[in-house]
């Protein structure tokens, strides 16, 4: 009789055992543990917000302004001869995503990028320069996908620079004009999408 007590004491304790192991393997694939950051998830993560917010600006802008540039506006005492358009701000964002991630990846330039940093000149529609500044951007998510902690202070190729410098130079580059194209927004009286309320 002993022997049957403890032999049914055993048995609740494993049955409640695997019960509670089959619960908590349940809720932990319900709301799994994220992952830890590594290098290549937190340069992609700067690149994904960067990329947000010259989207949405480009969205923004109406196509009849899209060649929009403060030149134009005579502003007394002021000195934008010669500034870059809205047009030509993203075109040069894309543009410098490709020299700037291209040796990250090893992918050859796409062709007619010019030399003076405005891009192809037959990119000229909103809807061809808003695909190549998405597709210079997919660039740069591969490019961050290379990194490692092993290799990010390595110089790929003739660069001087180390692969995360030019990862992340990328970024602070297309945050700088990002913040251009926002003045060029509300000079043609829209609010940049980030700037809206909810």
């Amino acid at each position: 009789m002993k022997q049957t007590r403890i032999c049914l004491l055993l048995g609740a304790v494993i049955v409640t055992s695997l019960a509670f192991v089959k619960g908590t393997t349940g809720a932990a694939a319900q709301n799994p543990q994220p992952a830890s950051p590594t290098i290549a998830t937190v340069v992609d993560r700067d690149i994904s917000s960067v990329e947000k917010l010259c989207e949405e600006a480009a969205d923004a802008m109406p196509e009849d302004k899209f060649n929009f540039s403060p030149e134009g506006l005579n502003i007394s005492g002021s000195e934008f001869k010669g500034v870059r358009s809205f047009a030509v701000q993203l075109k040069h964002i894309a543009t410098s995503n490709y020299y700037i991630w291209s040796p990250l990846t090893g992918e050859k330039l796409p062709e007619g990028l010019g030399d003076d940093g405005n891009g192809p000149a037959n990119i000229k529609t909103k809807a061809e320069i808003i695909k190549f500044l998405k597709e210079s951007f997919a660039l740069g998510h591969r490019a961050a996908a290379t990194l490692t902690s092993e290799n990010m202070l390595q110089t790929p190729g003739k660069s001087k620079s180390t692969r995360l410098h030019l990862a992340e130079f990328a970024v602070a580059h297309a945050n700088d004009h990002y913040g251009q194209m926002v003045v060029y927004l509300r000079m043609s009286g829209i609010v940049p999408p980030a700037s809206r309320g909810n």
